[in-house]
């Protein structure tokens, strides 16, 4: 029964991770604003770590006092969390519309490129001290791109663009960790030294 209970336990904070993590007081806030404050999260958050992230900081930046900002996100955790949703949600996008590995590839070295940062916010989360919370949005995040491969390989499948004897999920698995390895390659200065 200790099994159960843990894994009900866990899938409880995966689904509230999967929750809206702000007040009210941020979807109220302007677009722009709403950006500044996760991009400039998302720069604190993926160049110094969780642990080290300092909220005020990223306020002090944003130009709006501490106070305003916890209008916004109850908790440090809290904006860290909506940080990876909107890296997400830009990756969801993104898969939503690729059909073919080439496609794909192209897709994934533009968007590392061009959210180097997503890519080290994600990276940190293995640095977080919280091996539970490590867990829950490791896999939240995982889950979502593992879906979406497996959609898509199956979609190739069903349309006899590959070879009909493929493992939906063992390529699925397979093409994450070759993306993952490619998105991380363009937040290492050794690797993108190589790219020149």
């Amino acid at each position: 029964h200790k099994v159960i209970q843990v894994n009900l336990c866990n899938t409880t904070k995966f689904i509230k991770m999967l929750e809206k993590r702000y007040k009210e007081a941020f979807e109220r806030a302007s677009e722009e604003r709403q950006e500044l404050i996760l991009e400039t999260g998302i720069e604190e958050f993926s160049s110094k770590g969780y642990e080290k992230a300092n909220i005020n900081v990223i306020a002090k930046k944003c130009g709006i006092s501490i106070g305003l900002m916890y209008k916004y996100f109850s908790t440090k955790e809290d904006l860290f969390i909506t940080c990876l949703q909107r890296g997400m949600k830009i990756l969801d996008d993104i898969l939503d519309d690729l059909v073919k590995a080439e496609k794909v590839i192209r897709a994934t070295c533009f968007h590392s490129k061009k959210n180097a940062n997503y890519i080290k916010l994600y990276n940190e989360i293995g640095a977080i001290k919280n091996k539970a919370m490590v867990d829950i949005l490791a896999t939240a995040i995982e889950e979502s791109t593992s879906q979406k491969y497996i959609k898509s390989i199956t979609q190739a499948l069903e349309n006899g663009d590959v070879r009909s004897d493929l493992d939906p999920k063992l390529f699925a698995f397979f093409l994450d960790n070759l993306l993952t390895t490619l998105q991380f390659s363009y937040t290492c200065d050794y690797y993108r030294k190589r790219f020149e």
